[in-house]
């Protein structure tokens, strides 16, 4: 794609300014009184000045747009005046392509109204005062022209604008839905390597003694299986430190539900840790006999839950930390016996630090 710059537009726009200036000049003789010229073209150019040297935007302030169209309208009534319209006047009426270019230059700097009102104006002053057959001879129409082909091709400009602005936003979603793919993509792959390198030993035992296992193979299986089921259900609470603090608790028979619900997503990452470091210390510190983590919808203020049980026909092997693969069943036998529980722990950790929230 060939583009131009904004200078090169700024320098073109000028050029074209001078040119008609210079017609004004060189022509100075054919008018009855040059003063009133001499002040059309200082006129001109201060409008063209402003309306090419304002950078602040695009779309020019209105008082400079209404500017030029004061200047549109002095302009032909200070140089006509000067004119014998009966006679063939040559480039001294330089100020009707002046005045095209001025307007297009408005129009270009989205300023619709007040540059077809200058245009109107033109071409009714010089039906009034040279009649219809003036709007060939002295170029309005070309003057016409330009400004029309210049609200077009904005227009165009404007629309192509806004596509390629819908294109560049359509094609970030598909760079994010594609880098959210492949995130997934890899973070399965690193859950099956970690199942993989867990689980493969216990598979090769299983293997070689062809199914028989003694009770503590069968209660590092059930621990196998409850961790490689937190992988799937328990995604962004874990880490090392709370997948070490949830085995912790399984040994000494404590039932652990892990249940991230999409609560985390958009976090980032140094909330994330701060959110496991505070679970896995409620984990470590709970003696409760079933703990219940559960994410909490992105609208709350609240992340993480955590609700520790504490049965009421407790254990006595779990109350000192030696439960073995007897108590897990125990215990899962006592609260489907229906026994009363207690609330032994209840824990909301914010999605927010309260440093942050303060700041």
């Amino acid at each position: 794609m060939i583009t131009v710059s904004r200078g090169v537009l700024v320098v073109l726009a000028a050029a074209f300014s001078a040119y008609h200036v210079m017609l004004g000049l060189t022509s100075m003789g054919m008018y009855r009184d040059p003063a009133p010229v001499v002040v059309a073209i200082c006129l001109y150019v201060a409008a063209t000045v402003l309306s090419l040297l304002w950078t602040g935007r695009m779309a020019l302030p209105v008082w400079v747009a209404a500017f030029d169209l004061a200047v549109s309208v002095a302009t032909p009534l200070l140089v006509v005046g000067q004119l014998d319209v009966s006679e063939e006047n040559g480039y001294a009426t330089w100020y009707v392509a002046a005045i095209g270019t001025l307007m297009t230059i408005v129009m270009v700097r989205r300023r619709n109204v007040f540059a077809w009102l200058g245009t109107a104006f033109l071409v009714g002053h010089t039906v009034a005062y040279a009649g219809v057959g003036a709007l060939g001879g002295y170029g309005v129409i070309g003057s016409v022209v330009w400004v029309a082909a210049a609200a077009v091709v904005t227009r165009a400009l404007a629309a192509m604008a806004r596509d390629v602005s819908r294109f560049a936003r359509a094609e970030r979603q598909v760079l994010e839905w594609h880098a959210e793919q492949e995130a997934h993509v890899v973070e399965r792959q690193r859950r099956l390597e970690e199942t993989y390198r867990r689980a493969a030993p216990l598979l090769t035992r299983v293997a070689e003694s062809g199914g028989w296992l003694t009770a503590e193979e069968r209660w590092e299986c059930l621990l196998l299986e409850a961790a490689m089921r937190d992988e799937i259900r328990g995604r962004a609470l874990l880490d090392d430190a709370v997948r070490a603090r949830v085995l912790a608790a399984r040994r000494r028979g404590v039932t652990v539900m892990l249940l991230d619900d999409g609560g985390l997503d958009g976090l980032d990452e140094r909330e994330l840790r701060r959110i496991r470091s505070r679970l896995a210390e409620a984990l470590e510190g709970s003696r409760a006999d079933k703990l219940v983590v559960r994410t909490v919808e992105s609208a709350s203020p609240v992340a993480v839950t955590v609700v520790g049980l504490r049965s009421g026909t407790r254990q006595a092997g779990a109350s000192d930390g030696t439960a073995g693969p007897r108590s897990a069943v125990d215990a899962a036998a006592a609260e489907s016996e229906g026994a009363d529980d207690e609330v032994e722990l209840w824990l909301e950790i914010p999605r927010q630090d309260a440093a942050d929230v303060a700041r």
